[in-house]
């Protein structure tokens, strides 16, 4: 006998989204930056995952234009008791793609499983004394401690607090989930998913949209097209050719190079869409090796010019990038001159090998995992190789690609044993607003994102940091924790760089923000 359920997902499958009789789909042709690798952004940190999840799921909060955090799947919030309680309302209407309705209990399972995952979500559970669902469409938190940013957590992106039934929910949080169920506004098309090809989102009929103007990810998410079809072609001429020839709508990131000629091409349109743009960084090793020592940690960054490595990644146009950069996102309140001199002092070769000398070390080899099919990457870790040589670094430069380093960052093995020293990333710059968001520069050990800084000294002005009503306090402490980022070096900030998209003259409606958003974008 069919369950309940079942009989559901097959109605919500006929409901897939059609045009009306005689009428061909609208069909939103995306470039993503890469194929994905899995669609669980509880799981993983993938910045494509991050993508995917905006369209499938949502969040009970969401961010708009201006990272304000505004409620999303919620009627409204009360926060009480200097915010150690608060009381949060579920809208009517809500509904997974299965068809069964959205209640409060698979928001607390959903929670449950992010918080075991994501640094931000740890910091709320040490607090958390309980989450509870006392009917359908309530959720109370009661805190130990007071935590003010919860609404800000609630809307973050990576790893994303969204919201899926409590059976998948009930997923061990190190173990991808086996179904993608969402509510968001559109769908995930499973049998016509081709790994390394194509991948189908339709629109989801049964979503019922904010009764608000859109601003991001805040607001009513009003999707204008029937089908986003996102078609990965790693070669990046290829796919510039394809949005030329208007046999695709939008690339996600174009190459640099490849900028002047989409400019020039008749009716493409090139611009700017994730204005707060991505921190270019190096993540050493902490545990392992001869980045286990803070001294040459500090003379890794000091050799390289980030100026250069940012030019490598972007290109001559400085509009594309910002350095150097401390550790907080330049205008923010967070943001200082603190211990700038670090990166604007740079110091000469004889200088930083007497670094070297100063920090005991003797030759011994250093491992950097260099993507060489990540065109960001492989470009800043270029530069920072040739510097870090000509300092007198023994550096291994191990060529591979992304999906081995994901996989390889993981070992905590020595050396000799396959294990690793550096790795280049990109961290969403958006999230280093301030300390608690700040993931990376966290020194909590173990628990902390591959590297694995163990810095007592840090966690106890981030936790100050959080517990601080006073602004001038405040902003004492920012300038503290950014003067012993650069003491320490949890990572290695080159820059901020902001790559452009590209997309067909006739797309209408497309939404500024750190992620690409399909909603409210129109296909004439």
């Amino acid at each position: 006998m069919l369950r309940r359920r079942d009989l559901l997902a097959a109605g919500a499958a006929v409901a897939l989204a059609r045009p009306a009789l005689g009428q061909a789909p609208k069909v939103l042709v995306h470039v993503p930056q890469a194929s994905i690798g899995s669609l669980d952004p509880v799981w993983t940190t993938a910045v494509v995952t991050r993508n995917v999840a905006g369209m499938l799921f949502e969040t009970l909060f969401g961010r708009d234009e201006h990272l304000e955090p505004k409620p999303q799947m919620l009627e409204g919030f009360r926060a009480e008791d200097n915010a150690k309680r608060w009381t949060m309302r579920l809208r009517e209407g809500l509904r997974f793609h299965d068809g069964e309705p959205v209640l409060a209990r698979d928001c607390v399972a959903s929670l449950q499983r992010w918080m075991v995952r994501d640094p931000v979500g740890q910091t709320i559970k040490a607090r958390l004394e309980a989450l509870e669902a006392p009917d359908d469409r309530t959720l109370l938190w009661r805190l130990s401690k007071p935590f003010a940013s919860l609404p800000y957590a609630l809307a973050k992106t990576q790893p994303s607090p969204v919201i899926m039934p409590a059976r998948l929910a009930a997923t061990d949080p190190y173990r991808q989930v086996s179904e993608i169920v969402g509510s968001g506004p559109f769908r995930w098309v499973a049998d016509e998913y081709l790994p390394g090809s194509r991948a189908i989102f339709a629109k989801y009929e049964a979503y019922q949209p904010r009764d608000e103007p859109v601003s991001h990810a805040a607001g009513g998410y009003r999707v204008k097209v029937d089908r986003v079809e996102w078609r990965f072609i790693p070669d990046a001429a290829t796919a510039a050719n394809a949005l030329i020839n208007g046999e695709v709508d939008w690339i996600d990131q174009p190459l640099p190079d490849l900028l002047p000629r989409l400019k020039r091409a008749r009716g493409v349109a090139v611009g700017i869409l994730d204005n707060y743009g991505t921190f270019g960084a190096i993540r050493p090793n902490h545990m392992q090796g001869p980045t286990a020592n803070a001294a040459i940690r500090r003379v890794l960054a000091a050799a390289i010019d980030p100026a250069e490595a940012m030019t490598a990644a972007m290109g001559e146009d400085r509009s594309l990038y910002r350095a150097p950069v401390g550790y907080f996102l330049p205008g923010t309140p967070s943001a200082s001159e603190a211990g700038m001199e670090a990166v604007t002092q740079r110091p000469d070769k004889a200088r930083l090998r007497a670094m070297l000398a100063e920090a005991g070390y003797a030759g011994e080899r250093i491992a950097c995992m260099h993507p060489t099919d990540q065109t960001f990457y492989d470009a800043f870790t270029s530069v920072a190789v040739a510097a870090w040589r000509e300092a007198g670094l023994n550096i291994d430069d191990q060529a591979m690609d992304w999906g081995t380093i994901v996989q390889r960052r993981a070992s905590k093995e020595p050396l000799e044993k396959g294990g690793w020293s550096l790795f280049p990333s990109g961290f969403p710059a958006a999230e280093y607003r301030d300390p608690v968001f700040a993931t990376n520069l966290r020194g909590n050990g173990g628990g902390a994102w591959f590297g694995w800084p163990d810095d007592p000294e840090m966690e106890r002005m981030r936790d100050a940091w959080m517990d601080g009503t006073d602004e001038a306090e405040l902003r004492r402490l920012d300038q503290a924790i950014q003067r012993r980022a650069f003491e320490t070096v949890p990572f290695i900030p080159l820059g901020q760089y902001f790559p452009p998209s590209a997309w067909r003259g006739n797309l209408r409606g497309l939404l500024k923000g750190p992620v690409p958003v399909f909603w409210n974008v129109e296909k004439a």
